[in-house]
C-alpha cells in the first residue's frame, strides 16, 4: 500500500534541479548536442529506438541525453513520448530483399550469391584501448563505398530452391499489434516477434546464450546477417495505390537450424528471424535464437524444459520498462505495508518467546 508523502514537494523540485546540474557535468567542459550524439553514438541511439519502438534518430539522441546515458531510462522517454503520437495508419511490409546493404554475411556459404559486404564491424578489430580517440586524433578517412543498390537475393531462397529448409507460410491474417493489444498466451509468432523485438537486448541475448549452451538443444547457423536501409510504403486511400513515405535502416538475421525431422515433417533445416531498427547485429541475432527456440510446439519437438523455450516466461519478462517500472516501484513509500509486517513479525518472536518459556518451566518443574 502507498501513502501519501507530504511536504516533499519542494525536496522533489530540489532533486529534480540537482538531477540537472549533474545530468550537466562540469560546464567548463563543452555540452554534447543531438547532432554529436546522434552521429557519434548511433549504436546507442539504435538501440534506444528499437526498443522505444519509435524511429526517429534525433528523439533518440535527446532521450539518451535527457536520462544522462541511461539508454533504460531513455527508452522508457521514448515509450512515453511515442503514446502523444496520432496513428495514421499501418504501412506495407518491408521488402528486406530491396535493401540497399551497407553490410550482408553469411556464415553458411563463403561465395553466397550477390557477395559478402563486411562493412563497418567491430568483428575483426582487436580489442584495444585506441588512445589516439582520447587525443581527439582524426580517423582516417575509409575508402568510398556505396552500398549496394541492387536488389541482394536472400541467401534461405537458395536453400529453400533445394526444398531442405522450411518454408515460410504465406498468411493473409493481419498480425496483432502489441501496442494496442495486450498479450495473451499462446501468442502467434508474429506478436512473439513483436515482443522480442521491443525486449531488453540482455536479456535477449542471456536467452539466446542458454540455448546455445545446450537449454534448448538449438545448434544454429547465421545463414545471413544483412544491415541496410529499406523503403517505407504506405497505402493512400484518396490515391488507390502506395507511395514512398521514407526509409529505415534496418538489421536483419536468419539462422539456419538443424532439425531431425517429426512423424509428418522428414529432417530438413528451419529458421530463427530477427529484424531490428538501426545497426543492432547482437540483438538481432539472437532474437532470432531466441524466436526459434519459441518454435518448439508447432514444429513437433520435444519441450526440454529450458527457459528459452518458455513463452510466458521469455515474453513476460523481456521487456525492461515493465521490468523497470516493477523493481524501481519498491522504493516508493511502504510504510504501511512494512509497519504490518513488523508488527507481524514482533507478534510471531513474541508467541515463539512465550512458548519457549512456558517449555522452560515445564522442565524445570518435572
Amino acid at each position: 500500500m502507498y501513502v501519501a508523502v507530504k511536504g516533499g514537494e519542494r525536496a522533489i523540485d530540489n532533486a529534480h534541479a540537482w538531477l540537472a546540474e549533474e545530468r550537466r557535468g562540469d560546464t567548463n567542459v563543452a555540452e554534447l548536442s543531438l547532432a554529436q550524439i546522434r552521429e557519434q553514438m548511433s549504436l546507442a541511439v539504435n538501440r534506444v529506438m528499437a526498443e522505444g519502438s519509435l524511429y526517429d534518430p534525433d528523439l533518440a539522441a535527446l532521450a539518451i541525453k535527457q536520462s544522462r546515458g541511461d539508454l533504460i531510462e531513455a527508452i522508457f522517454l521514448i515509450r512515453a513520448y511515442r503514446t502523444t503520437l496520432p496513428r495514421f495508419g499501418y504501412t506495407q511490409a518491408v521488402d528486406t530483399g530491396a535493401m540497399a546493404c551497407d553490410r550482408r554475411i553469411s556464415a553458411t556459404f563463403k561465395d553466397a550469391p550477390g557477395g559478402q559486404v563486411l562493412g563497418p564491424t567491430f568483428d575483426y578489430t582487436h580489442r584495444l584501448l585506441d588512445f589516439k580517440l582520447a587525443a581527439d586524433g582524426e580517423v582516417p578517412q575509409a575508402p568510398i563505398a556505396e552500398p549496394r543498390l541492387e536488389a541482394t537475393p536472400h541467401i534461405t531462397e537458395f536453400l529453400q530452391g533445394e526444398d531442405i529448409i522450411e518454408r515460410e507460410p504465406a498468411s493473409d491474417v493481419t498480425p496483432g499489434d502489441l501496442t494496442r493489444e495486450p498479450m495473451s498466451f499462446p501468442a502467434g509468432r508474429a506478436v512473439r516477434l513483436q515482443s522480442l523485438a521491443r525486449g531488453d537486448e540482455g536479456f535477449i541475448l542471456g536467452m539466446a546464450y542458454s540455448t546455445q549452451r545446450g537449454y534448448a538443444r538449438n545448434h544454429a547457423f547465421v545463414g545471413e546477417l544483412r544491415i541496410g536501409k529499406v523503403p517505407v510504403e504506405m497505402e493512400i486511400p484518396e490515391l488507390g495505390f502506395a507511395i514512398e513515405i521514407g526509409e529505415v535502416e534496418l538489421t536483419e538475421c536468419e539462422t539456419v537450424n538443424q532439425f531431425k525431422g517429426s512423424k509428418t515433417v522428414p529432417p530438413q533445416f528451419t529458421r530463427g528471424y530477427g529484424l531490428v531498427f538501426g545497426q543492432s547485429e547482437r540483438k538481432s541475432i539472437a532474437m532470432a535464437l531466441v524466436d526459434r527456440a519459441l518454435r518448439w510446439e508447432e514444429l513437433g519437438e520435444d519441450n526440454l524444459g529450458a527457459a528459452a523455450q518458455d513463452e510466458e516466461f521469455v515474453l513476460s519478462h523481456c521487456d525492461n520498462i515493465q521490468a523497470t517500472g516493477f523493481l524501481e516501484h519498491i522504493k516508493l513509500p511502504h510504510y504501511v505495508d512494512f509497519q504490518s509486517e513488523l508488527e507481524l513479525v514482533r507478534k510471531l518472536r513474541r508467541e515463539a518467546q512465550e512458548l519457549a518459556d512456558q517449555m522452560a518451566a515445564q522442565e524445570a518443574a518435572e
